[in-house]
């Protein structure tokens, strides 16, 4: 019986292959809206045919769920939680939140317009959306617990994890940084007064 062949540099290659696919569906993405991109876009840009951006990348719906997963996955959710579970304070707990999740919003802000560009087209802006967001509230959720436990907060979990997720959320970010013209320092300075001053009234 013969073991199956493995070659490194085929991976290797493969995986490139598929980081260059994802790289241009973003850029195009960014450039002219989910909505106007095509495969055969995709696939020019990336120097590939287009059934080699279907065996690497999958179609273009699988593509923007790869790229919002990639995306969520390099944020650093799990720093700011042990962070917080370290605070003697609600006041700097929520001023860490207000940083953390500014970080997150700044570093992705690409993705995210590309994920709020896509919503009104896509096949199931609505799975999308819970996908985009999913770890994102476990983060926040996380976050209430660590609140509670310290005993900065006595409402229940799934409340603070609502306000936080209007607090700091996507749209709240979005809303003074890309709607209002805010600079990212000024909206978390004024974000974590918010949310100070509503959980602790």
């Amino acid at each position: 019986m013969t073991r199956p062949y493995h070659s490194p540099r085929r991976v290797r290659e493969a995986a490139e292959t598929r980081r260059d696919i994802l790289r241009a569906a973003t850029d195009l993405f960014s450039a002219n809206g989910y909505a106007r991109v095509t495969v055969a876009d995709i696939a020019k840009r990336a120097g590939v045919a287009p059934p080699t951006v279907y065996a690497s990348a999958g179609s273009k719906s699988e593509m923007l769920h790869r790229i919002i997963s990639e995306s969520v996955e390099r944020t650093d959710a799990a720093t700011v939680v042990e962070a917080v579970g370290r605070t003697d304070s609600l006041a700097t707990a929520l001023t860490l939140v207000a940083n953390g999740t500014r970080l997150g919003n700044e570093n992705s802000q690409q993705v995210i317009e590309i994920l709020f560009a896509a919503l009104p087209v896509h096949e199931d802006g609505e799975q999308l959306w819970r996908q985009s967001t999913a770890q994102y509230r476990q983060a926040l959720t996380a976050i209430a617990e660590s609140l509670r436990d310290k005993g900065f907060l006595t409402a229940e979990v799934s409340y603070t994890t609502d306000v936080l997720w209007f607090c700091f959320g996507f749209n709240a970010w979005r809303t003074l940084v890309r709607e209002c013209g805010w600079s990212w320092d000024d909206s978390e300075r004024w974000l974590a007064r918010q949310a100070i001053t509503i959980f602790a009234g």
